[in-house]
């Protein structure tokens, strides 16, 4: 008999989607955000938005032993205080303010955190920064996303000594990437230690101190051989232990 399950929760997004003779709404993520953190040995619980949550969320994240913001539609501006532009379209409210509450509360327990893409700007939100609502209008191009639907690939430049270029092993990476929105102002008490080339539009953050809170631009769960999520995996199981 094994020991108990390393559970990760995957935040889900509610949209519409076909199967079979179906047109229903759905709460869905990606494939490949549960089976990477199968591969890593744990087990992926979806998590749609929940405003009972959303209002008291440590009761949820006391039986989760890890968390991933993934990725989704743009997030609401009035989160930030700032006003929708014209290429800000499709937010989804309710998933902000499930995801808001869960961010906070996990970095205040330091439950082993990673956001990725639309999480990843989320956790700058939650601390308190704010996000470029359209970068093509800041960097002056669009290859963070060239076609709605598929990865572009860039490569990411990381700080020599952070976490995340521990994990990956590298501080040099190409990765897949599906955005039209960046970080803006930097929240106080995140660090960032990751950046695109050549624009260097910010990439990675970590909260120093916490025993595992990440964000990334980029889609790790895109690969085959991620160590992001395994590294995710290999905390959540540290802190059952403990």
């Amino acid at each position: 008999m094994g020991g108990p399950s390393c559970l990760i929760g995957i935040t889900a997004a509610t949209e519409p989607a076909r199967w079979g003779v179906w047109n229903q709404l759905a709460d869905l993520a990606p494939h490949g955000y549960a089976v990477t953190v199968q591969r890593a040995g744990g087990v992926a619980v979806l998590l749609p938005a929940d405003p009972e949550v959303a209002g008291d969320p440590g009761g949820l994240l006391d039986r989760l032993n890890g968390l991933i913001l993934g990725g989704g539609a743009d997030v609401d501006p009035a989160t930030y205080g700032a006003e929708a532009g014209p290429r800000t379209a499709d937010t989804r409210p309710e998933r902000d303010e499930f995801e808001l509450a869960l961010t906070r509360a996990a970095l205040e327990k330091d439950l082993p955190f990673l956001g990725i893409c639309r999480g990843f700007q989320m956790m700058n939100i939650a601390a308190g920064g704010t996000l470029e609502q359209h970068l093509p209008d800041v960097v002056g191009h669009e290859r963070h996303r060239t076609v709605p639907g598929q990865f572009d690939e860039h490569e990411v430049e990381l700080i020599s000594g952070s976490r995340v270029a521990g994990i990956c092993g590298a501080e040099r990476l190409l990765v897949n990437s599906h955005h039209h929105q960046g970080l803006g102002r930097i929240a106080d008490g995140l660090e960032v230690t990751g950046a695109a080339i050549p624009d260097h539009i910010a990439e990675a953050v970590e909260v120093p101190g916490k025993s595992f809170a990440l964000g990334v631009q980029w889609h790790p769960e895109e690969h085959q051989g991620d160590l992001l999520i395994r590294a995710l995996v290999d905390a959540a199981r540290a802190r059952m232990r403990t």
